[in-house]
């Protein structure tokens, strides 16, 4: 419930609503003044946020200090004192992470006739995708094409993207609808049973599928269900903490289960990363829309192995993260909200940039309008943030509309007895996606021989900024051509020796660069206990 000081700001909001809803959408953004925008505000160009990287294939990049702790850290294991033993399992395709990216890989891998097991440190479907809302974009209809996906894709991502990434994501994406359809994923349709399909921020034309806004959820246990009856082997509770390696080839993983403190080495002829993002790291100190297992991992163990990064100075701040009430702080508000018509505006009830602009514009000028023109709502914790007018939803389309196309929305509200089809939300902008990753091509191949990644964890496909709906079709295009390729690699493979040579070699490496063995990572889980209560990450193996 908004407090009374709130509720009069409300009403400026309200007084302002009729002139705005009769006014035409703000125009777009010159490419001028969204590159001044952005050199301003946006926090991927600070450089104070920033630092070189002292060891690794990308020594010398800028990127995140967050980034850089975990990297230039040792290792949970000491190569010198853990004997490897014999595997506790082989397998032909290893695959690490159970969110879309890697059951979408183990699913079209084991289809393929390889033998499966996948790995998680969670649950299975534990993953950001179950979180992800709006919708997932593909060109499948008549008036749209694949071409035109893709110079959206890399229009908004500033034409940095990999091109044969981008045109591997927008090609594949009717055929990824029609095997969620064939599975038994249920979108949103009108009648007659054709795609309701809307816009998202930086789209030309409109090619956003959804589910309500539980898109990812659904995607999600469509996908669980159709894994579990399969009976794909699988693990919970088993992130990886390292690669195996021989001879410049990944050879298998080590796991660590996380409730009986068990090493599980893996050996196989192909494995797949697909352990996601960085959310939890709190970049530049964001709160964050991810969930509890998005710590980076697999960037940390692919890179020890000289696997490069791609655009690991680019973060993605999703515009639309609640600001109030404090209980839901970070959480996403899903871009579908303004996708319906919602209006961004400050405290004096005025818009200020175009709502469908690309998320990096959006997030830098709600920032401006809290920082420099401060003319953002201040909440009761002291920070500020801008108005979502989310009642103009049900004004443009009719009364209902918000509790029908954003039920998930309106029910994150409704507990704290705000009603978002009657009040606006208050928004401010979190970390959402990790732009960068590793380096892959175009079947999900790392540099390193054996090794593949898929979804967040890699990088390119996006360049410096994603579009909304284009992360759950990257998880699905580049999952199944992992699991395609991984699968037709391990009929030709045989089984390497599982060794952490490649660990020696890093530690080494630390050292000559004058870092001191005081962190350790992968960090497996954040730790949100008050600063004087933690623990450092301590090695398993010291």
């Amino acid at each position: 419930m908004y407090p009374e000081s709130m509720s009069n700001l409300i009403k400026i909001v309200e007084k302002t609503r009729k002139e705005r809803i009769a006014q035409a959408m703000l125009p777009p953004l010159s490419i001028d003044e969204k590159k001044t925008l952005l050199s301003k505000f946006h926090p991927d160009y600070k450089i104070e946020k920033m630092r070189q990287l002292q060891v690794g294939p990308n020594k010398g990049d800028k990127t995140p200090h967050e980034i850089a702790d975990i990297v230039e850290a040792y290792s949970l294991i000491n190569p010198a004192k853990y004997k490897v033993g014999s595997p506790a399992y082989e397998t032909d395709v290893l695959v690490i992470g159970a969110g879309g990216a890697g059951v979408a890989a183990a699913l079209v891998a084991s289809e393929a006739g390889a033998k499966v097991l996948l790995a998680t440190k969670l649950r299975l479907g534990d993953a950001n995708t179950a979180m992800a809302q709006g919708g997932i974009q593909a060109a499948d209809r008549l008036e749209d094409s694949p071409v035109t996906h893709y110079l959206d894709v890399v229009g908004g991502g500033g034409f940095t993207n990999i091109p044969e990434l981008v045109r591997a994501l927008v090609m594949d994406g009717p055929s990824v609808i029609a095997w969620l359809e064939d599975l038994g994923m249920m979108f949103d349709k009108d009648a007659h049973g054709n795609m309701i399909e809307i816009h998202g921020g930086g789209t030309s034309i409109k090619r956003m599928h959804s589910a309500r806004d539980y898109t990812g959820g659904e995607i999600m246990k469509t996908l669980r269900d159709e894994f579990l009856n399969r009976r794909i082997p699988y693990l919970e509770f088993s992130p990886a903490v390292e690669l195996f390696t021989h001879k410049q080839r990944c050879t298998g993983a080590l796991l660590y289960n996380l409730e009986t403190s068990e090493l599980i080495p893996v050996r196989a002829k192909c494995t797949i990363l697909a352990t996601g993002g960085s959310g939890r790291l709190h970049i530049q100190g964001f709160p964050t829309t991810n969930h509890y297992g998005a710590t980076a991992d697999g960037l940390v163990i692919a890179y020890r192995a000289g696997v490069p990064f791609l655009f690991m100075d680019t973060i993605q701040y999703h515009p639309t993260g609640a600001a109030f009430p404090e209980q839901i702080l970070g959480q996403l508000v899903t871009e579908k909200v303004r996708g319906l018509g919602a209006h961004l505006v400050n405290v004096e009830g005025a818009r200020f940039v175009r709502e469908l602009e690309t998320r990096d514009a959006v997030s830098a000028a709600i920032i401006r309008e809290c920082e420099e023109r401060k003319k953002g709502v201040t909440l009761p914790s002291g920070l500020s943030a801008v108005w979502l007018d989310s009642p103009v939803i049900d004004i443009i389309h009719g009364e209902g509309t918000v509790k029908k196309q954003l039920p998930a929305m309106w029910r994150q509200y409704i507990r704290f007895n705000i009603d978002m089809a009657k009040e606006p939300i208050l928004t401010y902008p979190t970390q959402h996606y990790q732009n960068g990753g590793l380096k892959i091509d175009e079947f999900g191949r790392t540099p390193l021989k054996g090794l593949y990644a898929a979804g967040e964890v890699s990088g390119g496909i996006h360049g410096r900024n994603r579009l909304m709906g284009n992360s759950l079709l990257d998880i699905l295009v580049f999952g199944r051509r992992a699991g395609r390729k991984a699968a037709e690699e391990a009929k030709t493979t045989d089984f390497g020796e599982l060794t952490l040579t490649h660990i020696t070699n890093y530690h080494k490496e630390l050292r000559d660069a004058g870092i001191k063995p005081e962190r350790f990572s992968p960090m497996i889980l954040p730790d949100y206990r008050p600063e004087h209560l933690r623990h450092k990450t301590a090695p398993i193996i010291p």
